[in-house]
């Protein structure tokens, strides 16, 4: 595979991943959201367990338990960022969900600072202070117009820096990226339904109705898209595979106006626009000037 087809698979990535906020925020017309997520990642452990199974074939020793409690915790993370997304489009648009779910390449080098100690590049602060500002362009100029919504999706943009970090603690030694993809997509399905039990109603009437989006985002979003990443990032530089994935929040603008008629002030066309901003400098800058200096040194 060369670099354009693999940029091709990422953007690809993107596109579905903008999508799949819209399948989100309608399946809530029918089915609950802790309900939506049991399902959605039900379905993509589902579709990743093959994967993880030839991985653990191909796998020269096996994974320690310790590794297992670890992905355990990383579910546990993801439970969280989900939920609290989903939650979220209750009551947001998807235009904002996907902008303000992307603030969590903003988060990762922050709490890294708070938690493991670790200096930042210097480009995290005044990308934090952009990311910020386009927050308040976005709400219309005062934060007092971020609705419950807004805030839930801000909430789950730190819990998937949180599982983000874990994965980069976790991870990296064992070698098994499907085995984990499998572990977390299982112990977060499990714990939505075992939540769901008791809080929200079911019906297999409200399941068939929502059935294309439930399959959508277990199958596509969270199945296909996820292999098309791990493939595309095996052929391309990390600055291209950064700007083709962070494309997911305008895919998500653009579906949400498209198929769901939202429609967006101008200021909050630009504050969208410095997100974005925000995001690709956090992506791009360390990786280029890494790059760089690298070079010099040759």
């Amino acid at each position: 595979m060369n670099r354009i087809q693999a940029n091709l698979l990422l953007l690809l990535s993107g596109a579905i991943w903008g999508a799949g906020f819209v399948a989100q925020s309608t399946a809530m017309e029918e089915v609950d959201p802790l309900w939506f997520t049991a399902m959605k990642f039900g379905l993509a452990a589902l579709v990743v367990a093959p994967l993880a199974f030839f991985e653990t074939r191909k796998a020269e020793a096996p994974l320690p338990k310790a590794s297992i409690r670890n992905f355990m915790l990383i579910g546990v993370a993801l439970f969280f960022g989900a939920i609290t997304q989903q939650l979220g489009l209750l009551t947001t648009t998807v235009t904002n969900s996907g902008f303000l779910t992307g603030l969590y390449v903003v988060f990762v080098p922050l709490l890294t600072v708070v938690f493991l100690r670790r200096r930042p590049h210097w480009i995290i602060w005044p990308a934090a202070a952009m990311a910020l500002f386009g927050i308040f362009l976005l709400s219309g100029g005062s934060l007092a117009g971020l609705n419950d919504g807004d805030m839930l999706t801000i909430l789950s943009a730190v819990f998937w820096a949180i599982q983000m970090m874990l994965v980069g603690i976790f991870a990296g030694s064992t070698g098994r990226p499907m085995m984990l993809s499998l572990v977390q997509f299982a112990v977060c399905s499990v714990t939505s339904a075992a939540v769901a039990l008791f809080l929200e109603p079911l019906s297999l009437a409200a399941i068939n109705n929502a059935l294309p989006e439930i399959l959508y985002a277990g199958i596509l979003s969270s199945g296909v898209a996820f292999t098309c990443q791990v493939v595309g990032q095996r052929y391309t530089t990390a600055p291209q595979a950064a700007i083709f994935l962070s494309s997911e929040a305008l895919f998500a603008a653009l579906f949400g106006m498209v198929l769901l008629g939202e429609t967006i002030t101008p200021l909050g066309y630009v504050g969208c626009g410095i997100i974005f901003a925000a995001m690709l400098l956090v992506e791009l800058v360390p990786e280029l000037t890494k790059r760089k200096t690298g070079h010099a040194a040759a």
